[in-house]
Parts: C-alpha cells; structure tokens; sequence
C-alpha cells in the first residue's frame, strides 16, 4: 500500500497558487475523485496496477499537514517509505522537478510538519519548481497565483509527473529517482 499526498492549502483563494501546486497535481492526476472528508483531510482510494493507493489532500493548511499525514498513516499502517509527498520547490525553476528522499525540510513548513508528526524524514518527496522571485517576500510569493505562462509550462510538465507518480507506486523511490531525475 502506497501513500500519495498532495500538499496545499484548502479554500477557492488558494486555488492555482503556488503552495497548491502539489493539489493541482493531485487533480491532475486523478481528474476524478469520490473523496470523502476524514482524518483533517480529503482522502481518496484508487488501484494502480493491483497495488492499493490512498491518496490525500490535507485540510490542515500547509503548516500543519503533518496531523492530516501522521492519522493516515497510523489507521493504514503505512510506513514512511511507502509515502510520496508532493510540494512546492522555490530553488527550482517552473517546470522542472526532483525526488528526493530522506532529506531535510528544506526550509518548507509543509515537509517539516509531517517530519515532526512522522518523527521520520525517511519518504519521498516530488519537488515541484515554483521559481523564486526574491524581490516579493517569499510567503506573497507563495500564496499567489501562477500566470497564464506559468500555468502553461506546468501543464506541459504534468503528463511526466504522472508518470513520475506511477514509477513510484510501481517501483519506489529509488528506481524511480534513477529513471527521472536526470531527465528533468
């Protein structure tokens, strides 16, 4: 069993922002959904080639997905190598992306929640390139909305994140990190 979290904050004024991104890729992804509210989150159950995959987005707001994560992950028994977790990247361009594994929160409060109630950094992470405009302070950056050319270029990206994903659930992170990192 496979844990996939999509990491963003819940409400119409945060859609297409750039915290959100990991939300967008979850709906990409799943273009349709019977989600049900439950444990601080919207949760989901889907099957990819026989392997069973929960699939959540947190409505805790960014800074406490931990909690969300941490009460998935106690009621399926799912261990930390078996969650991918997908977020925001400021230290990427728009368009690119990375997995990771086992490394820190990198400064993302998102991450360093689920660390914390996790009491582990051992999973996954899909780092999703937002770019960085230093120039704007960096939680209005965030919180705000991609542009029309922005939006475009990670539409672009998204049919190799789906890919990603799917390598992931397959295969896992190692594999996955040796099939895609050097391509993006």
């Amino acid at each position: 069993m496979k844990l996939l979290v999509g990491l963003g904050n819940p409400g119409k004024e945060y859609e297409q922002t750039r915290h959100n991104i990991g939300f967008m890729i979850i709906d990409y992804f799943l273009k349709e959904a019977n989600w049900q509210e439950k444990w601080n989150a919207l949760i989901t159950e889907t099957r990819i080639n026989n392997e069973k995959v929960i699939i959540i987005k947190p409505l805790t707001y960014m800074n406490l997905s931990g909690n969300a994560v941490s009460l998935v992950c106690n009621f399926y028994k799912i261990s930390s190598e078996d969650i991918l977790v997908i977020q925001d990247d400021l230290d990427l361009p728009i368009g690119t992306f990375r997995l990771k594994t086992n490394s820190s929160d990198g400064g993302h409060n998102g991450i360093k929640s689920i660390i914390e109630k996790l009491g582990t950094k051992d999973f996954a992470r899909l780092k999703i390139g937002i770019s960085n405009n230093k120039s704007i302070d960096t939680k209005d950056y965030v919180l705000a909305k991609f542009n029309k050319e922005e939006l475009n270029t990670l539409k672009d990206l998204f049919p190799t994140i789906q890919k990603v994903i799917t390598s992931f659930i397959e295969n896992g992170a190692y594999k996955t990190m040796n099939l895609y990192n050097r391509k993006s």
